[in-house]
């Protein structure tokens, strides 16, 4: 299947052929394509899933529209802005206005407090110390861990981990999160009270969603599903989420 763009109008993520390439020795025959010319187009307020095995571009793709890093060629369009050739410092700006991010392993600091954990981006925009605890306690609400602000990582079970790292990825009011398998390190139960939290942010707060996964009830949640497989978008297809078919809901 040929890459397209898909919802192009009014794009917050654009992505325009990128290639994304690593040298792997000398000579032509020791370039690896990771990305060959991927082109990707999200609205604002999607829930999109990134799905495909190891090695097939989701997690280069991931970090690319992260601004993480830059393709080798092509361009990357984040709310109508091309920042392929934006400088490394301002790229860190951008990250922090526009991008929240949640990652497998939490990577939470293990020596501070889940309202400081929580408080981090802040700092890095110089809010003010109460503006910052104020945030952050809403933040912290919102996730359902309003009695958990001062317990450090190592007394917080998996689920309430993420669920801090959810936290964090939102107190700056980005308006797209990034998820890299953000249930990779907790059991099924926990993964859908998780995914559930994920839901709230995009129905909810509006928040466009991106997240990462090889499972496939986990992708279930989202309401759209992207697959590569060698470099390339294989399939992109609508899909129904699986919490709208639940009795009740």
């Amino acid at each position: 299947m040929a890459n397209t763009l898909k919802n192009s109008d009014n794009a917050l993520i654009r992505a325009e052929n990128i290639v994304k390439t690593y040298t792997t020795g000398a000579g032509e025959d020791c370039t690896f394509y990771a990305l060959k010319g991927v082109s990707l187009s999200i609205k604002n307020g999607e829930f999109v899933a990134i799905m495909g095995a190891s090695g097939s571009g989701k997690s280069t793709f991931m970090n690319i529209i992260g601004c993480l890093d830059k393709p080798t060629s092509g361009d990357y369009f984040l709310d109508g802005k091309n920042i392929v050739n934006t400088r490394l410092d301002k790229l860190s700006e951008v990250r922090n206005a526009k991008l929240g991010f949640v990652f497998q392993g939490f990577n939470l600091i293990s020596r501070t407090s889940a309202l400081e954990n929580v408080e981090m981006p802040m700092i890095y925009k110089g809010i003010p110390p109460k503006e910052r605890k104020e945030r952050a306690m809403e933040a912290l609400k919102i996730v359902g861990l309003t009695n958990k602000e001062h317990n450090m990582p190592n007394q917080l079970s998996g689920g309430q981990q993420q669920r801090v790292a959810i936290a964090r990825a939102i107190v700056n009011d980005a308006p797209v999160i990034l998820a890299d398998e953000p249930t990779g390190n907790l059991d099924t139960k926990t993964s859908y009270e998780v995914m559930d939290f994920f839901v709230n942010l995009n129905e909810k707060m509006g928040k466009t969603i991106v997240l990462v996964t090889h499972e496939d009830d986990i992708a279930g949640y989202c309401k759209r599903i992207v697959r590569f497989k060698d470099g390339n978008i294989t399939s992109d297809s609508i899909n129904t989420p699986v919490y709208s078919l639940r009795e009740g809901v």
